[in-house]
């Protein structure tokens, strides 16, 4: 892997980031809604709505609204939010932030059960095991998120009364109270990363313990442990990253339902808000932010990906 492959893929992350904002700002420009008018409320006189629209420059052509706002965008500056009057930018960046908890500790929960589970089933394909990997995967793909939220609130934080339902707090604050929020959002969120990364680590492993070079490797004398995790898991660890990338789209839908269960102030919940309130600086502003998430994750992805394997030639 060359600098010249990374930066082609930054610069290929730049015009997929020019190309979102594109589209997102003209998606809000169609949504039914006046930004002079939701300002100013539905008894605004015609006059009154016209001379805001001119101070805001909406009055201007929609490519000159573009450039001015990616523009802004640019330079850190989303606009000001029509429902609270404050800049966009500072309170979408601080929802971020438990947004961004929730899945770390998302992602670090699938990578500490969905791999164990993955080589597991295929070592033992077939057997008891393999079954039960299965069985949960199945579950895991087929439960949506409202579902297998209410289910672990029930049980957990109704039934049990171990971990609180709802609410958030900060870790400056009170770290084991921010863990116990956490603990059953992250829950959710993980279950289907746990059931896709799982099952496409049981499907790879089960391809590369057959392969010609992993038979040759076992009859100059390794053992079945050394074969399997200097050998096979590497390159079967591939594909599960691409996986995982794609994930991180469910992510940021999953997340938006998942805030919403269990009041988390993240970015989702901001965005949902927005969207009742026809807030449209700040649905620009969490779209934006989502799709970059996404594209981050993608680079990161394909970067991981290429040193993993470095047999992989990248013009």
């Amino acid at each position: 892997m060359t600098s010249a492959y990374i930066l082609k893929r930054l610069l290929l992350a730049v015009y997929t980031m020019l190309v979102v904002s594109l589209i997102v700002f003209a998606i809000t420009q169609i949504l039914p809604a006046d930004a002079a008018q939701t300002m100013l409320g539905e008894n605004a006189t015609p006059a009154a709505v016209a001379a805001l629209r001119q101070r805001m420059g909406l009055d201007a052509p929609t490519y000159m609204q573009f450039a001015r706002w990616i523009g802004g965008v640019v330079l850190g500056d989303f606009g000001t939010s029509l429902r609270t009057g404050l800049p966009v930018g500072p309170a979408m960046l601080d929802a971020l932030g438990p947004s961004l908890l929730l899945a770390l500790g998302s992602i670090l929960l699938m990578l500490l059960f969905a791999l164990p589970l993955g080589i597991i089933a295929a070592v033992r394909r077939g057997g008891a095991a393999d079954l039960a990997v299965n069985l949960i995967s199945y579950l895991g793909v087929s439960l949506p998120e409202f579902v297998t939220a209410t289910l672990f609130v029930l049980v957990a934080a109704d039934w049990l009364q171990l971990l609180p339902a709802t609410g958030y707090v900060a870790f400056s604050e009170d770290p084991l109270g921010a863990i116990a929020h956490l603990t059953l959002p992250v829950i959710t969120v993980s279950v289907i990363l746990i059931a896709h990364v799982s099952r496409m680590v049981r499907s790879e492993l089960v391809d590369v313990l057959q392969s010609d070079y992993v038979r040759a490797a076992r009859l100059k004398g390794l053992t079945r442990r050394q074969v399997l995790f200097k050998h096979a898991l590497r390159n079967a660890l591939l594909p599960a990253i691409t996986i995982v990338a794609l994930d991180v789209g469910y992510l940021l839908g999953g997340i938006i339902v998942v805030e919403e269960i269990f009041a988390l102030p993240g970015i989702g919940r901001q965005l949902i808000v927005a969207i009742e309130a026809r807030d449209l600086p700040a649905i620009q502003a969490g779209a934006f932010i989502m799709a970059a998430s996404y594209a981050a994750a993608n680079l990161v992805a394909d970067i991981a990906y290429a040193l993993l394997d470095p047999r992989i030639q990248y013009d």
